[in-house]
């Protein structure tokens, strides 16, 4: 039996503030079918709304840029309340069990394979004594765009009136994190881990057209170096309420008296951040 073993873990929040038409720049032969071709930047992209987004996969010899939603759908579930419930833990995979759990779901489509451009990822650190957790910015150093790996599938249905449908949604890899990402990414159930973030020769290996299991184990087995990596503190990406200064939410917010990573445990207690 099949089982969806995608549990929750941790990247839900994501950036694209860079002109989306930059792939084409890494991927010259690339073919654009995004049914809204003048596709909007965001510096904030939550899984949680299933957004559609750009995504880049290969079909035969071609490499083709389209829009999927984020978030694999639990088809599994007939209860439409449940199926969306469950859809919101979905958002990322464990690169661990898409080879090592042959029962999972991951590992059926494990052939499916995406790549998920952006600029930059969110992810939120909690220190003792803080009210609320820290949100950091993290991109790669030198690079205008990276691109992530993940797994999509693709749904077929009936609708209503007898006609056909399908539709297409994905999910980001994660993995182990680094030093760096440990120290921002230091709370919760599913804490100190990391999207499977690679170098540019490794991410366009990902989408290689003769791609075995030996080869997926390797580029799991691939730890970005912190060193590869900068990152910011922001403000607040998921409030309701604006940034004072009116700056996009990527940029540098700066916080009083923000212990240095790796401690976390502050000698003046700040009661609120905001």
């Amino acid at each position: 039996m099949i089982q969806y073993l995608l549990r929750r873990q941790l990247c839900y929040d994501i950036s694209l503030h860079s002109d989306i038409e930059l792939t084409k720049e890494v991927f010259p032969k690339i073919k654009d079918k995004r049914i809204v071709q003048d596709s909007p930047v965001y510096d904030h992209i939550s899984s949680f709304a299933f957004p559609e987004y750009p995504v880049i996969t290969r079909q035969g010899t071609v490499l083709i840029l389209s829009e999927m939603e984020w978030s694999l759908d639990p088809v599994y579930e007939k209860n439409p309340v449940e199926r969306r419930k469950r859809r919101t833990k979905m958002a990322d995979i464990q690169s661990e069990r898409v080879l090592g759990d042959t029962r999972s779901y991951a590992h059926r489509i494990r052939q499916n394979r995406c790549l998920i451009p952006v600029t930059g990822t969110y992810e939120h650190r909690a220190i003792q004594g803080w009210a609320k957790k820290v949100p950091y910015y993290i991109w790669p150093k030198d690079r205008k765009m990276q691109f992530l790996p993940g797994l999509f599938q693709i749904i077929e249905s009936i609708g209503p009136a007898g006609e056909k449908r399908q539709s297409a949604s994905f999910g980001m890899l994660t993995r182990t994190a680094n030093e760096l990402m440990v120290n921002i990414h230091n709370d919760g159930e599913f804490r100190h881990r990391m999207p499977l973030f690679l170098t540019a020769e490794l991410e366009e290996f990902w989408l290689s057209e003769h791609f075995t299991d030996a080869d997926m184990k390797a580029v799991f087995e691939y730890m970005l170096p912190s060193e590869a990596l900068d990152y910011r503190t922001v403000f607040s990406i998921r409030s309701a309420k604006s940034r004072p200064d009116g700056k996009p939410k990527f940029e540098f917010w700066r916080y009083e008296n923000l212990p240095s990573l790796g401690d976390d445990l502050p000698d003046q207690t700040q009661l609120s951040l905001f």
